[in-house]
């Protein structure tokens, strides 16, 4: 199914996503962070109510969707490849839980498109860095995929053609991914935590 319709939004409801792994994983010095337990809290509704939560959307994000098609053949060019896309993929092992990669390369790659503003696309471009929530995103995708390298790519048309496209390669790392797992099972382990005991309370109000 393709990205963005409402059966791959239904796909997803209840589970945990790649993109939202930084949530997942978020720690402050006294344990977890606020985006955790909201997150939990969206997981929860969406078991409960078998709809997907209403997401913002800011022009921004409108911005980066509507130029993904673009990036993606700017990427293609630059790699000389074919980019192979496809919808929900889930965890091999891990229930409820899944990825929606921007695109599936050769054997062994993926890409993770972003288009961000023009002054973080020139950040990368100057630091050679990726921001710590898309290489979280961008291993969980592989960890659902088996894939063993994942291409970062920032795209921005405002600047010349010869700065627009920024390209990092990211190697599997096990290691990282193992302890990712260990977090998203705990994590889904309190989502069925609070759906039954939700469920069994207004049961027996019912009753």
């Amino acid at each position: 199914m393709d990205q963005g319709t409402e059966a791959w939004k239904r796909e997803r409801a209840g589970k945990a996503t790649a993109s939202r792994m930084a949530d997942i994983m978020a720690r402050t010095k006294s344990g977890y962070g606020a985006s955790r337990g909201n997150y939990l809290a969206e997981l929860v509704a969406e078991r409960l109510t078998g709809e997907p939560a209403e997401q913002f959307v800011n022009a921004a994000m409108q911005r980066g969707t509507m130029l993904e098609p673009e990036a993606r053949e700017a990427y293609e060019f630059d790699m000389a490849c074919i980019v192979e896309q496809v919808g929900f993929i889930p965890h091999p092992s891990i229930a409820m839980s899944g990825a929606s990669p921007d695109g599936l390369v050769g054997d062994d790659g993926m890409v993770e498109i972003k288009c961000p503003g023009t002054a973080n696309h020139i950040e990368a471009l100057l630091t050679e860095t990726i921001p710590q929530k898309y290489l979280l995103q961008m291993q969980w995708q592989m960890a659902c995929t088996g894939r063993q390298w994942c291409d970062f790519a920032s795209y921005s048309p405002a600047l010349p053609l010869s700065m627009q496209l920024f390209i990092k390669r990211v190697p599997r790392d096990d290691v990282m991914i193992a302890d990712m797992e260990a977090e998203v099972r705990a994590f889904l382990a309190e989502v069925d935590e609070k759906v039954a005991a939700l469920t069994a309370k207004f049961e027996r109000k019912a009753a």
